[in-house]
């Protein structure tokens, strides 16, 4: 394509190519893809402690596009403050390692590993950090957190009432 500028030059236009392909546009079922998938289970053992914080760091998490088909690579940091339950490390591994050949976007894949460990133990809270490689140049860090807090509750407090007019 060409263009020319209002004193006739010539302006260079980079067209967006896709390799010779058109990509077709992303669907419902693009996005729920995985989500309902039935992973390894979660096996647990009794905690012992208190008021400690675990922190599980699984830097050769894959998984699959389900609209490309491309693999997708990064690091999946789990923490947790434990209550009654913590999660076995060899059954976190084989959990984490099924989704290798899942076809689940990775914004998925991270709060759907929340919601699993939350399930599997009732932690205090939960945080679950995915940090994933660049693709087209961007790198992507999703964080997932349990309890939700909610707008307008500040950590820790509660829930602030409408703002009163002062005068």
């Amino acid at each position: 394509m060409r263009l020319f500028s209002a004193r006739g030059c010539r302006l260079q236009v980079n067209e967006q190519r896709t390799m010779g392909t058109v990509m077709a546009d992303y669907t419902a079922d693009h996005a729920r893809a995985g989500i309902q998938s039935k992973l390894p289970k979660l096996d647990t053992w009794p905690n012992q402690y208190a008021g400690y914080v675990i922190t599980t760091r699984f830097p050769e998490y894959t998984s699959v596009c389900p609209k490309t088909g491309m693999p997708d690579y990064g690091t999946i940091t789990i923490q947790y403050m434990p209550r009654k339950e913590c999660i076995e490390l060899k059954a976190l591994k084989m959990y984490l390692l099924a989704y290798r050949d899942l076809g689940i976007f990775y914004e998925n894949a991270v709060n759907k590993i929340l919601h699993d460990i939350v399930d599997a133990v009732r932690p205090e809270w939960c945080v679950v950090h995915g940090e994933f490689t660049a693709r087209g140049g961007l790198t992507t860090s999703i964080f997932a957190r349990w309890p939700e807090r909610s707008p307008g509750r500040k950590a820790g407090g509660n829930v602030r009432a409408g703002r009163s007019k002062s005068r």
